[in-house]
């Protein structure tokens, strides 16, 4: 980390140094408010004078901004130029000047703590520190300090040729918390991208960061709290974890390194974890079909993303049910820009549907429409018939059509199994160029055969996704 500079922040003469009356403030300029500040960071005004890049800020080169008009400081690793929130400042420029082109983190807790300086700063993000490898002091005899900075050598496991950066991690305290911090490199993060499980003491912490895992796992040296806190700063791809201390004592070390600590490597080769999740009720949906309503426990933090599933596993004679991480290659980024959504289901191949289906109509402008085809043996086993009627009622976007392959002579609907003729009647276009997405998930024999007839009617690999368990 960067030296602190050794001046008393804020200094002894300070207009901010605390009186027998409160903290007084130096007096602003005329439209140099808060509000007026808040217009100007949504103006879409460059105000990092990097053109919205993201950097990595050595030690020597924030040394170099520290002029009023070229301040740079950092903070709790992240550096930002505040040369334009100089005369919206509270406390003065001279306050903002005594950290100018160094780490100003310890002056900032000592002052500002409370303050939500990653909202008020966002426009004026710079980037990251440079991190410099440490050598790792020790926390005790036996024991090494973990900062997330520690030489390659160190390193569980051998980092990948290919793929995203690797990921880093720092923590930091304040009398009653300790956050750790993650740094992803990448803005695409999101709380679904984060899994946390506190089992007592062990800590363990998986990102996932493009078809990566970067995994903190970590015997804490003091004893937490259950309930903790997980926030996403997506615009700089950090991700904080906060605890809470059962004891306001301070930290020399936040831990000994457990099982494959600090490692980064592809999510293929990571096992599944599994944590004991409370059964709260069941409710049968069909005569063959329940929905489970299940309870994470406090000390969890997990998002299941759409188009991903979990596996659970369940004891004959109990009330709890173990559920793993989540598991898929669905992405989000497939639905960008698509005007025509088709989903393919096929039994409960339509539980992946559910949360697509949702993401579609409510977040997705470009779509013009969505439709489902759902397949099953008789009307007794199509799920959620109801709500998908009334959802196609309420919003002309979706439609919704039924198909059968072992109706009752009282049934007026289509009827058959997945094929050419049924396939051409119902994936029609809103547009002739509309662009178009199709998912598909059933039984592997309807998801095989459902993926060749979309290739033999020219939809193209990148506009098919197969849902597999």
């Amino acid at each position: 980390m960067l030296n602190v500079p050794s001046q008393a922040f804020p200094a002894p003469g300070s207009q901010q140094r605390v009186a027998s009356q409160g903290r007084s403030k130096v007096p602003l300029k005329q439209g140099r408010s808060l509000m007026d500040w808040i217009r100007l960071t949504k103006s879409g005004k460059d105000l990092t004078g990097l053109k919205g890049r993201l950097i990595e800020v050595t030690e020597e080169e924030l040394k170099t901004h520290n002029k009023k008009d070229d301040c740079w400081i950092c903070i709790r690793g992240l550096v930002y130029n505040v040369s334009p929130y100089m005369e919206y400042h509270p406390g003065g420029e001279d306050e903002l000047m005594r950290a100018a082109g160094a780490d100003g983190t310890d002056l900032f807790n000592e002052v500002h703590r409370w303050v939500n300086y990653e909202s008020m700063l966002k426009e004026c993000l710079v980037g990251r520190m440079a991190v410099k490898p440490a050598v790792p002091k020790d926390c005790h005899e036996g024991k090494r300090v973990l900062n997330g900075m520690l030489p390659k050598s160190q390193v569980t496991d051998t980092l990948p040729r290919e793929g995203p950066s690797s990921p880093s991690y720092d923590w930091f305290q304040t009398e009653s918390s300790v956050t750790i911090a993650i740094y992803t490199k990448q803005k695409t993060i999101s709380l679904d991208s984060v899994i946390v499980d506190l089992q007592g003491d062990s800590l363990r912490a998986e990102t996932f960061i493009k078809d990566h895992s970067y995994l903190i796992h970590i015997g804490l040296s003091h004893e937490v709290q259950e309930n903790f806190s997980v926030r996403v700063i997506e615009n700089v791809g950090k991700v904080d974890i906060v605890l809470q201390k059962r004891e306001n004592i301070s930290w020399k070390c936040l831990g000994e390194p457990l099982e494959k600590h600090d490692s980064f490597i592809p999510k293929k080769d990571t096992g599944l974890s599994y944590r004991r999740c409370q059964l709260i009720s069941k409710e049968d949906v069909t005569h063959d079909t329940r929905l489970f309503c299940l309870m994470l426990p406090p000390s969890t933090h997990l998002q299941v993303p759409i188009g991903h599933h979990v596996y659970l596993k369940l004891s004959v004679t109990g009330d709890c049910v173990s559920v793993s991480s989540p598991e898929g290659d669905f992405k989000l980024s497939k639905l960008q820009e698509v005007e025509d959504l088709f989903l393919l289901a096929a039994g409960t191949g339509f539980t992946p549907m559910v949360n697509v289906l949702n993401y579609a109509l409510t977040c997705m402008p470009s779509l013009r429409k969505v439709k489902l085809i759902f397949f099953n043996k008789t009307e007794d086993d199509i799920i959620w018939r109801c709500q998908l009627e009334k959802l196609a009622f309420k919003d002309k976007r979706f439609d919704t059509e039924f198909i059968l392959s072992a109706p009752s002579p009282e049934w007026n609907g289509k009827q058959g199994h997945v094929s050419p003729a049924l396939l051409s009647e119902f994936l029609q276009r809103s547009l002739e160029n509309s662009r178009v997405f199709l998912c598909i998930c059933g039984p592997t024999p309807f998801t095989d055969e459902g993926i060749r007839l979309l290739h033999d009617l020219n939809f193209s690999n990148d506009e098919i996704h197969g849902f597999t368990a």
